[in-house]
């Protein structure tokens, strides 16, 4: 394995566990403190970080059979895009910070990681 690829690999490691803690401190413990609506950004921002995690294993394991330049674009959009976005809505929810734009941004990130998936899977040879 790559040294690359085991840094991506902790950062996918590290996703899951941040995810699973902030998932469960939102069913268990956010909503004494805030409103259901940051409640609900709280999830929204651990479900997307939950599928790009998985996605961003599954390149990973791509990657270990079939290597292409073009897997680190994707790893990195779709790790930018859940720091933005799911970062800045528990950011929202947790501090009480408004970061604007940022989530949108994080939302483009993530569209433009699995455009950018596609494009590699369409350019790969078989």
């Amino acid at each position: 394995m790559q040294q690359t690829d085991k840094v991506w690999w902790c950062i996918a490691a590290l996703s899951g566990a941040m995810m699973v803690i902030l998932g469960a401190y939102a069913a268990h413990g956010l909503a004494a403190r805030t409103t259901e609506a940051m409640v609900s950004a709280v999830e929204t921002g651990v479900l997307y970080q939950a599928w790009h995690t998985l996605a961003i294993m599954i390149v990973l394991v791509w990657r270990r059979v079939h290597p292409l330049a073009g897997q680190r674009w994707v790893l990195a959009l779709w790790t930018l895009g859940v720091v933005c976005f799911s970062g800045s809505l528990y950011l929202m929810a947790l501090a009480g910070l408004s970061l604007g734009i940022v989530t949108p941004i994080g939302g483009v990130l993530l569209m433009a990681g699995w455009l950018a998936f596609a494009v590699v899977a369409l350019m790969a040879k078989q």
